[in-house]
């Protein structure tokens, strides 16, 4: 086939970067030819919470990017979905997160659409965000007005789907792995690389920092006394996406200092596996999700995980098997690792782990969407 994926990619950085590419390639790697779409403006500079939208490190030589569509302009909209209509892809698969970006994706695949050629896939990380805004219930049935079918990555989400099209195909496929961040490494490899003595253990926080994933929840779990004699120490590696302020107050109000490990820039691509390989478990105190590619980092790199029973993280961490399903509450989020460091529970998690990984592959989601067509 001749797929067309609109979404984020190189130059920009993140998960949702990550994610495109990544299935780029497996469509490569099944024969298809494959180009990706990607924003000239993502986010107008004052609705980004981050430092820069952009990656640091080299563009990828192996995928054709082409820097096009302009989020906010609906003249760009209409001219870039022109562009892709006149290509007559076979496919088009576009990445829907935000429902900020529903009118310019839904506009886009209405013009390619006109084609009565050209099929639309959206697969969905979210339809009803986490953080909600005015119109994100009409945005949202604006964009799955425009699409053929769904690929929901939780079921929470492929729930969500019905309230706006009861009609159209849909299916759930879980998250593949985020395989992309190359292979591990040692423990003391990894420790060595990014500065931390081998004689502590340690527990970590990844991602983004938004109040929905909870990090207050496990600084509260963290201040347990268990913890004092274990030598374990928390690492936090993430961008704060919100009040830094509130955290560091906590943490002083807990008493933590000189416990909690905070590297808040954002963790290039080449640097995350020495988070990951260094950590003896994955912690995700979410208050609210759908799913997360940090479990998927945490699969590819064979770590046990801590995730809350909200949205479809449940889904794909069998309690007790790879880890911990636990309610976000900081007394649930405290028993389960002083648990799981009390009675060495990391080996006994790996073998599960090792099984369980083998259900993501990005061969099921380039299945999926076939299904769809």
């Amino acid at each position: 086939m001749k797929v067309i994926i609109i979404g984020t990619a190189y130059p920009y950085r993140g998960g949702l970067a990550a994610y495109n590419e990544r299935l780029a390639r497996e469509f490569v790697s099944e024969g298809h030819e494959v180009e990706i779409y990607t924003f000239t403006l993502q986010y107008p500079s004052f609705l980004f919470p981050g430092k820069t939208q952009y990656s640091s490190e080299p563009a990828p030589a192996d995928l054709k990017i082409i820097r096009r569509v302009n989020s906010v302009n609906p003249l760009n909209w209409i001219k870039t979905g022109r562009e892709i209509r006149q290509k007559s892809p076979d496919l088009v698969v576009i990445k829907f997160w935000l429902p900020f970006m529903a009118p310019c994706l839904g506009t886009i695949a209405r013009a390619v659409r006109r084609n009565n050629r050209t099929k639309v896939v959206s697969i969905l990380d979210n339809i009803i965000p986490h953080e909600k805004r005015l119109a994100d219930r009409l945005f949202a049935s604006y964009f799955t007005g425009s699409v053929d079918g769904f690929v929901a990555m939780s079921k929470s989400v492929l729930a969500d789907v019905e309230l706006f099209d009861k009609n159209k195909p849909k299916v759930f496929c879980p998250h593949p792995l985020y395989d992309n961040f190359g292979e591990k490494i040692t423990r003391p490899e990894a420790l060595q690389k990014i500065g931390f003595p081998e004689n502590q253990r340690y527990m970590l926080f990844f991602g983004f920092i938004r109040d929905y994933k909870g990090l207050d929840l496990l600084l509260r779990a963290f201040a347990d006394s268990r913890f004092r004699a274990m030598n374990v120490q928390l690492m936090v590696a993430g961008e704060f996406y919100n009040n830094s302020e509130q955290y560091f107050a906590l943490e002083k109000e807990l008493g933590l200092e000189g416990k909690v490990i905070w590297r808040t820039d954002f963790i290039p691509d080449s640097e995350v596996k020495n988070y990951f390989c260094a950590a003896d478990i994955i912690v995700q105190p979410y208050k609210s999700a759908t799913q997360s590619g940090v479990t998927q980092i945490a699969y590819h790199f064979e770590k046990p995980m801590l995730v809350t029973n909200v949205g479809g993280l449940a889904e794909i961490v069998p309690d007790g098997k790879v880890g911990y399903i636990v309610e976000p509450d900081a007394v649930a989020i405290a028993d389960a690792l002083v648990d799981f460091y009390g009675n060495n529970r990391i080996e006994s998690y790996r073998e599960n782990i090792l099984a369980e990984k083998e259900k993501y592959s990005w061969k099921r989601m380039v299945e999926a969407i076939n299904k769809i067509l």
